[in-house]
Parts: C-alpha cells; sequence; structure tokens
C-alpha cells in the first residue's frame, strides 16, 4: 500500500532508539524526510547513518539536544522546512511509591510528558491546518488506559496529555483541514529500556532477570514482547493519507494484554 506520504517532513522526538527509532524507519521506508532527534548525540548520528544508508532518497537531518527544553524544541523545530507529521515521544519516569515523589519530581515528568508535546503541538498544528495536512502522534503508554502500581508519574502526567489531545483533536478548525491528533499507548516493547526496567524486579525479588523478562512476557496473550518495528508501521499508517479519519483515538498496541471491551 501507497501511504502517499513521501516527500512530507516529520519531526520524530526520542529517534535515536527505541519505539521512537521504530517510528522513523517506518516513515523513511515510506520516502519521509526526517528531523530526528535526542539526546545521546552518538546514537542519534549512528540512527541517521543507517537511515540514510538504507533511503538514500530520502533526507534525514539530526537535532541533537535535550526536546524538554525550550531551546532543544526550537533547534529541533527549526531544522525542518516544514513540519508535516510530529512524533512526540519522551522516556518515561522511574516507577516508584507516590509518597516519595516531591513537587520537584511531579514539574520535571510533566514537563517531560506532558508539557514538552503540548509546546510542540501548539508550534506545528495551525501551520498543518493552513496547508491542510497534518498528522500529531503522541507516544504515551498502555498504562494511561490500564493504571499499573509504581506507574503514578508516567499515568498521571500521560492522562493529562491525553485530556489535552481529546480537545484539541475535536476542533473543527483543524479535523476539517485534514489534521489529526492521536495517541499510540504502547505495552511491553522490545527496547532498551523495557530491558534496564528489569533489573530492578529481579534484584527485589531474588530472581535472575531472565526470570522476570519471561514472567513479562507471559503477561500478554501473544507471549511475547513487541518489535519497534511493530509499532513503527502502525505509526506509518495512522500518518498516512488514509488515516485522515482516525483522529482523537488512543490506540493500545500490547498484543492483547488490556483487558478490557473498550
Amino acid at each position: 500500500m501507497d501511504l502517499g506520504i513521501a516527500g512530507r517532513w516529520a519531526l520524530v522526538c526520542g529517534a535515536s532508539k527505541g519505539l521512537g527509532r521504530g517510528c522513523a524507519q517506518a516513515l523513511a521506508a515510506e520516502g519521509v524526510n526526517l528531523v530526528i532527534t535526542a539526546r545521546g548525540v552518538a546514537a542519534l548520528e549512528a540512527t541517521a547513518a543507517e537511515l540514510r544508508e538504507r533511503h538514500p532518497g530520502v533526507e534525514v537531518r539530526t537535532a541533537p539536544g535535550d526536546i524538554t527544553t525550550a531551546q532543544g524544541r526550537a533547534l529541533a523545530l527549526a531544522a525542518a522546512p516544514q513540519v508535516d507529521i510530529l512524533v512526540n515521544n519522551a522516556g518515561g519516569p522511574p516507577p516508584g511509591d507516590f509518597r516519595d515523589w516531591d513537587r520537584e519530581v511531579w514539574l520535571r515528568t510533566l514537563e517531560a510528558n506532558m508539557l514538552t508535546p503540548i509546546e510542540l503541538i501548539k508550534a506545528v498544528v495551525d501551520p498543518m491546518a493552513e496547508r491542510g495536512f497534518g498528522r500529531i502522534l503522541n507516544i504515551t503508554s498502555a498504562a494511561v488506559k490500564a493504571p499499573m502500581d509504581g506507574l503514578g508519574l508516567s499515568s498521571g502526567a500521560r492522562g493529562g496529555l491525553t485530556g489535552f489531545v481529546a480537545s484539541v483533536a475535536r476542533q473543527p478548525r483543524l479535523a476539517s483541514r485534514n489534521v489529526t491528533l492521536n495517541n499510540l499507548l504502547p505495552g511491553f516493547f522490545d527496547t532498551e529500556r523495557l530491558m534496564a526496567t528489569m533489573v530492578a524486579p529481579a534484584a527485589a525479588s531474588g530472581r535472575s532477570v531472565a526470570e522476570v523478562i519471561a514472567e513479562r512476557m507471559h503477561q500478554s496473550p501473544a507471549q511475547r514482547f513487541g518489535a519497534p518495528a511493530e509499532f513503527g508501521a502502525l505509526c506509518a499508517f495512522l500518518c498516512s493519507t488514509h488515516a485522515g479519519y482516525i483522529n482523537g483515538q488512543n490506540l493500545v498496541i500490547d498484543g492483547g494484554a488490556y483487558p478490557g471491551v473498550l
């Protein structure tokens, strides 16, 4: 299927690794020009080099920096001639007990997982409407729909973003101009970040990391973790010309782990 987005420009945040990288790879495969950003310069440049090698007809620009800062956002936005596709993505905060989170912890989390995506949306959404095309995807978490113990920081901040997106997506001046805003809610995916989160529960329970990984896999009906490429494929489709009637939605991609009907 031709997704109809070749030649468009996308800004993909957190694109050096994991799910952001999977999204960048899928968009590049569809001929989308990219600005990719992340804090780790070496990993970001390595990802850019790989994308250029695999897709020589696609322009890939890097904007290393912290997207949660005004300077980082300004550099990323300035690197693109225009932003037709925005993929908001930032690593989630660590798990823990809400009793241990002071005001400063909450403010840092809100800045990264709620306010930064909102600032980027604000910067690009009206120009998208003027051009008659725009796709905004926010990578949040399955915990937004099915909160889990210990993930209150993530669920709280991303829940706020979810409510904001629900309101903005339904503005007729945007939806009628072919601008959509959707959220992708990943479950367990085979990323470096996920594997790093297995160390603490393994140590706490006296089990090996391999045992904890196996247990987490069995929590999914698929009996495995998702692959970033699978996530990226869904991202690319939602950014396509075929997805203009999908708007304001929260799409869980977790191998069927979410137990609800709706």
